[in-house]
Parts: C-alpha cells; structure tokens; sequence
C-alpha cells in the first residue's frame, strides 16, 4: 500500500530528507531530535519546532566511531546514535533531548553537550515521585526551564492558545493511533506488526497533521483489505522499550506462528493513554496532569501504586492474547531486572511465555525463529 511505502521509505532514511525539506520551507523553524521513550511533543510543535524521534539506525550502518565512546558491555543504540551524528546525518537537527530513561542515555546526553556545543542539548528528567505537590511541583518547573531554552532559539514564546491547539492535535493522533492499535488487535492478519511498526515510526519524523491524515486515510483501506488469517496464536510483545528491534527480528515471530497483537517498541505515541484537556486556561499544568496521571507503565519507570505485573496481566487479558514473549536488549538494566517480576506474575496468572535478548543490529534470527515457532506449537498442540 502507498502510505505503508512512505512510511518505509521514511523509516529507512538516515540522512532525514524530510526534515529538511520541512525546515527550508520556513527559516525560523528548528528541528529538535528525541531520544526514546517520552517527550511531551505538544510544547515543541507549539514553539514552531518539529520533534523528531532518534531510534538508532539498526544494521543499516557500520559502527566505527561509536565504539570509541562506549564499553562494549552497555546496549547498542546509543553507538549508532552518535555515529549518525558524527557522520553528518543530524545536521538538519537544532537540537537534542534525553529523556530520563536510564545511566545511558544520561551518559550519551554528556557526550553530545561536548560534541556539540553549538546545538542545544538538554537531559530532560521526568520526576519517579507522582504526588503534584512533590513530582508535580519539579516536572512543572523542568518544562518551564525547557519552554525557556525553545524560546531563545527560535523567539516564540510558549502562549496558552497555540498549546491548547498542539495538546488538540495529538490527542487527535492518540486516538487514531489507538484505533489502529485495536483493529490490529482485532485483525493481526489484515496489518501485520511491521507495518504497524513503519506506521507509528512515520508519526515521530512527520508533522502531526501529516500523521493524523495518513491515519485517516489507512484505516478504512486496511478495514477493506482481503487476507486470510492463518493458524497463529496471538502474543504480546514486552521489554523492548528503547532500544529497536530490527524489523527482520518483528518479521521472524510473526512468520514463526505468532501474531503479535500488542507491543512496546513504541511507547512514545502512546504513552498519555488519555485525552488531554485542550482548553484550559492553564495547559502546561494539564501535561504536568497526564504525566502524573494518565502514563503507561514502563521499566524505566516507577510504577507506584500500579505494578507493572497486574498492568502487564491485564493487557494479556484485554488483547485476548495466547502468550507473551519476553524481548528485550542486551544489557537493558532496566527491562531486564524487571523480567523475572514480570515472568513470575505471568506463572501465577497462568500465562505462558518464553525470553530471548537482541541488539538493533542483529543480523541471524533462526535461533529466535526456533524459539518462537516452538512456543506457538506448544500452545496450538496442548490447548
């Protein structure tokens, strides 16, 4: 399908044509590149800004400078994260922002403060404390001292109006996205995971408008598709939050008996998994709200009265899903400590599931192919 081509064809683009092409068109416009998992894209969109997500670039480049600033024992996506930006294909890009996700991504934000000094470069803590007064109080204060940064770049200032459109925006997004995440769910065969995935990638390059009309115009295209649904069982991916998975990996489970009906390779997009109220007369502390309130769960993040195990359970549960398929990074802290509480709560609900790691260049699959084809015969045989 056309879209689902453009989609690739921005996926597969390391030099960010598209950004480019954005910036020219107006010169007081700045492009400003995220790292995993969470931004609150709406305060950037509304400075006239573009927030563009940064994931890596897989196997698609060889990996020369990146080495030399990371031991060999830490995961793989902040190597080609700086190598791109070594290599020139970050140019277009203004400036950068590291969300707090773990040691990492902190020690990668120092890296380009000393590498580039002439970009603004930000590590944006999120606060681990969800009472307003505490967590709420400190998040407030960070997105103000961000607001600031945003306004000397480009002279707009953050105003109540063009924030109110932005949060409109993306929530708009949100829901289309989670319509296609349903029919997903409801129909595996007609959208497979790859394409889901191309899909919500496109939505961290383009511009909102662009997205939320790219979604309108998929779904009622996918809805007409004519495919027949094989034997496979249905799985929920989890632990791969950050760092990517190649999309030969995605391909594999899929093409070894498994639907995979929920995952969370994206978290961003999602991660406010409410609306928003768009016109407040105080939107900034609206945000500050949803982060606090209304934010999926997550190893990077402290689950508080929520454990991530029951939130993990009920989404099994709610995707009508046979198994889950534990999948995360090598040498992701975070995902794998969780994983033996997460794989515990799967044993005492009476879930099946099976673990494997990865890196975003991994190049041989048949090892996951064998390991995913025989955990689809073992739920099709004996249930």
């Amino acid at each position: 399908m056309e879209l689902i081509e453009s989609a690739r064809s921005l996926f597969n683009d390391l030099n960010f044509s598209y950004v480019s092409q954005w910036k020219r068109q107006n010169p007081s416009r700045r492009v400003i590149g995220y790292l995993p998992i969470y931004i609150p894209r709406e305060i950037f969109y509304a400075h006239g800004m573009l927030p563009v997500g940064l994931f890596g670039a897989g196997d698609r480049i060889p990996v020369v400078k990146g080495d030399a600033y990371f031991q060999s024992y830490i995961c793989h996506i902040p190597r080609t994260v700086i190598e791109m930006a070594l290599n020139g294909n970050l140019d277009a890009f203004d400036g950068f922002i590291f969300p707090a996700i773990c040691d990492v991504i902190r020690n990668l934000s120092g890296i380009f403060q000393l590498k580039f000094k002439n970009k603004l470069i930000r590590y944006l803590d999120f606060p681990q404390n969800f009472d307003p007064e505490v967590g709420g109080v400190f998040y407030r204060q960070a997105l103000e001292e961000l607001s600031a940064d945003l306004t000397a770049m480009n002279g707009v200032k953050l105003s109540t109006e063009s924030l109110n459109r932005t949060i409109k925006l993306y929530n708009e997004n949100r829901r289309l996205l989670r319509e296609l995440g349903d029919f997903r769910a409801e129909y595996p065969h007609k959208l497979s995971a790859v394409e889901h995935y191309l899909i919500l990638r496109a939505g961290q390059t383009i511009t909102v408008e662009e997205h939320n009309d790219m979604l309108k115009q998929l779904l009622p295209q996918l809805a007409a598709r004519d495919v027949v649904q094989e034997d496979k069982i249905r799985v929920v991916v989890s632990g791969s939050f950050c760092e990517q998975p190649p999309l030969g990996l995605i391909r594999t489970i899929e093409n070894a008996g498994c639907y995979i009906v929920e995952d969370d390779f994206q978290l961003g997009p999602l991660w406010i998994n409410d609306a928003i109220p768009d016109n407040t007369s105080d939107p900034l502390g609206a945000l500050v709200e949803a982060y606090l309130t209304k934010s999926t769960h997550s190893s990077a993040v402290y689950d508080g009265d929520s454990p991530k195990e029951e939130q993990l359970v009920a989404q099994v549960r709610k995707r009508k899903a046979d198994g889950v398929i534990f999948c995360a990074p090598s040498f992701c802290d975070p995902a794998l400590l969780d994983r033996p509480l997460l794989e515990k709560a799967m044993d005492r609900s009476h879930i099946r599931h099976i673990s494997f790691q990865y890196h975003e260049n991994l190049g041989q699959f048949h090892v996951v192919r064998e390991q995913a084809g025989t955990f689809a015969d073992m739920i099709k045989l004996w249930d």
